[in-house]
């Protein structure tokens, strides 16, 4: 099969260094396209995430991991990565590797579902700039069946273990379906807007946002097709929500127990959940005494992502025995693939000796009758079959058993077969 894989990734790379290598999807696709116009890379892919940069291919190593090193060295004027940054896999180490990252094993967040989407993307880009339709297209479609496996078979993605995705995981828990729920997002940081992200996919509908600065509640709201509140406003808002998000920069909490118990009496004690996932805190963790309001901080939260994340462990573990049995399933097959046309070459080739040996040997059999010659004929067939038959087997082998001493290619060698 020959499948070649070069890269880095964020365990081996800084993202300063990663970066100097990215690529857009459009990007990939005409790398993947350039890398194949040569004769030494038959097939290829370009895999480039925020977190890696890979060149996946069938074809000679050295061509790959040379266009891997020119591209790299013209983007810094010259100088190479650094050392331990690349990683060179060949094979089997390179069909796991794929394995693993399409099923997110290889991921900063292990479970994370979005990296499949990348694979699956970097796949269609290649796929449409003509660089696959061999191996490596058979190879990459393996891999999303292993992928789909692993999701199916373990639990490993259906934990959140980020804090913002554990702030919404509870809210769901707390109200079930989210849709039609009104949710609030106090801040437009990152965390607000990571929290933003889980809540659209949860299905909540309605979105407002606050913040002190209204540019950073505007972009926030204008993304997630939300609305805004003005930030001396937010006592107001909260008579008429049901969750809150709040993650400022706030030096002291923004919502006290006075002004909260002032919200549930306007609420007619209808409950609210409050989640603060701010540090310093938003919210007056003494606001917990107070009826019908329901606060956790960024500590009730850490616990459960890092319980969830000990859960991912486990799962991981489970899937790394699946994938060890996709690539070892993956390699009979290759096998198997190989078993069968030696098999046909082999019976080719010793009945052309027997035919060839037969013609030298014409003269002599001229006085023989038309039976003699029939058992002539079926002799040679015989000795023939009892000379193939043990290669034959020990190919079947090869292609069923890891174990078997003699290959396909020993068999291919000792007959001359080409």
């Amino acid at each position: 099969m020959n499948i070649q894989l070069v890269g880095m990734n964020h365990k081996t790379a800084p993202v300063e260094v990663r970066e100097l290598l990215a690529l857009s999807e459009e990007g990939a696709g005409e790398l993947a396209r350039e890398l194949t116009r040569g004769d030494l890379i038959d097939e290829a892919m370009v895999l480039s995430t925020c977190n890696r940069v890979e060149f996946i291919a069938s074809g000679e190593p050295d061509a790959l991991r040379g266009e891997f090193l020119r591209r790299f060295s013209g983007s810094v004027n010259g100088s190479g990565p650094p050392q331990g940054a690349l990683y060179n896999l060949a094979e089997r180490q390179a069909v796991r590797h794929v394995f693993r990252v399409a099923s997110s094993l290889d991921s900063m967040v292990v479970g994370e579902p979005q990296i499949l989407g990348q694979v699956r993307e970097a796949y269609q880009r290649a796929k449409e700039a003509g660089a696959l339709g061999g191996p490596l297209e058979r190879l990459m479609s393996h891999a999303f069946r292993v992928a789909r496996r692993v999701r199916s078979e373990t639990e490993i993605g259906k934990m959140a273990v980020s804090v913002s995705h554990v702030a919404v995981e509870l809210a769901r828990k707390i109200f079930g379906d989210l849709g039609g729920r009104a949710v609030l997002l106090i801040g437009a940081g990152e965390m607000a807007e990571a929290a933003a992200r889980h809540l659209q996919a949860a299905g909540a509908s309605r979105l407002w946002v606050t913040n002190r600065t209204a540019s950073g509640a505007e972009r926030l709201a204008s993304e997630f097709a939300g609305e805004t509140v003005p930030f001396e406003r937010l006592l107001e808002a909260l008579q008429s929500v049901d969750i809150v998000i709040s993650s400022t920069g706030s030096p002291g909490f923004i919502l006290s127990r006075r002004a909260a118990e002032g919200v549930i009496a306007a609420r007619r004690n209808k409950p609210i959940f409050l989640v603060d996932i701010a540090v310093p805190r938003d919210i007056d963790p003494a606001i917990n005494e107070v009826e019908n309001v329901f606060v956790y901080d960024i500590d009730d939260l850490q616990q459960v992502a890092e319980a969830n994340m000990e859960n991912r462990r486990r799962e991981a573990e489970l899937a790394e025995k699946i994938i060890d049995a996709e690539v070892e399933r993956t390699f009979q097959r290759i096998k198997a693939s190989q078993a069968g046309p030696a098999i046909v070459s082999l019976n080719e080739r010793l009945e052309a000796i027997r035919q060839g040996e037969l013609e030298r040997h014409q003269a002599k059999l001229r006085g023989l009758s038309a039976e003699q010659r029939a058992v002539v004929d079926q002799l040679t067939r015989s000795i023939i079959s009892k000379v193939a038959h043990h290669p034959i087997r020990e190919a079947k082998r090869s292609a069923s058993d890891p174990r078997s001493r003699i290959t396909v290619e020993d068999i291919r060698r000792i007959f001359g077969l080409d």
